[in-house]
């Protein structure tokens, strides 16, 4: 048996598929466009053929994130703070505290046993989510991958004092005049975020084992000033950016898993998709 999740974001679409001993079999990702229906048809369309199923072969589905309820082959839409739980879980069991920067928002969540429990979330600004870096990158003229690697040759910190995007800007472009080094002005400005976030995640008592997920994950540099706010390492996954579909995923077995326990059955949606040409 196969199972599926979907994770419609902000910013960046993912779906994944696992076997029913929870071993992944596909991974695909997109970025997220208006037309969620057809966008997740797409993802669906190609995680089935690169782990060479049909449609029929997946006994349940969930969709989660923000546009779960435009997946319509979905047998269940489940939040994203209760697929990211069990995402994060899936791949470290140990831990307590899980810190997701997306790309216009953080959250928080503590987990016990896979399951949220208590959760801190901004949602209502976007300052240091994944667009504001990206901003931050084409206003220093450098590659929003660059950012992290550069972070780590500074030799000192410069202090950012504004997260509004057009206000840090602006406080950028200044301090390039002034002459201060760009790895410099990362390097404040990754500090900045972290203290921010930081500031969150001690909303809800941080505990160990702390797994920081979200595309913001990739960059070392935020990694690393993260890990110095809250004075712990942090575990990163292989790849943090579908930890909501995996999440989703896994509980699409167990949903399945204790329907059969029961000896019951799990109702599903008609096995359908429209055709879609989101990619091409």
């Amino acid at each position: 048996m196969y199972f599926a999740g979907i994770d419609i974001g902000s910013t960046m679409t993912k779906a994944v598929i696992v076997d029913s001993g929870g071993q992944i079999l596909s991974v695909i990702k997109g970025p997220t466009g208006p037309e969620h229906r057809q966008l997740a048809n797409e993802v669906m369309q190609n995680a089935l053929a690169q782990g060479k199923l049909k449609l029929d072969d997946i006994a349940y589905i969930v969709a989660t994130g923000y546009g779960r309820l435009n997946v319509p082959f979905a047998d269940r839409q489940i939040t994203e703070l209760t697929c990211h739980a069990r995402g994060v879980f899936s791949q470290f069991p140990l831990v307590r505290t899980a810190i997701d920067i997306g790309g216009q928002d953080a959250k928080c969540m503590k987990i016990t046993d896979g399951k949220m429990v208590d959760f801190a979330m901004n949602d209502k600004c976007a300052a240091g989510t994944g667009r504001f870096l990206e901003m931050v990158a084409a206003t220093l003229g450098i590659g929003l991958e660059d950012m992290g690697p550069m972070s780590l040759k500074s030799t000192k910190k410069v202090s950012i004092s504004n997260f509004c995007t057009i206000f840090a800007q602006q406080e950028i472009v200044s301090q390039l005049s002034e002459g201060e080094k760009v790895e410099d002005i990362i390097a404040g400005l990754h500090d900045a975020l972290a203290s921010r976030v930081a500031a969150l995640a001690r909303r809800l008592k941080v505990e160990p084992d702390v797994v920081l997920t979200g595309g913001v994950a990739k960059n070392i540099g935020i990694v690393k000033a993260m890990s110095d706010n809250l004075g712990c390492q942090l575990l990163v996954p292989q790849d943090p950016l579908i930890t909501g579909a995996l999440g989703a995923a896994m509980l699409a077995l167990e949903i399945v898993a204790k329907a059969q326990a029961q000896g019951q059955k799990v109702e599903t949606k008609p096995r359908r998709l429209e055709k879609a040409t989101f990619f091409e």
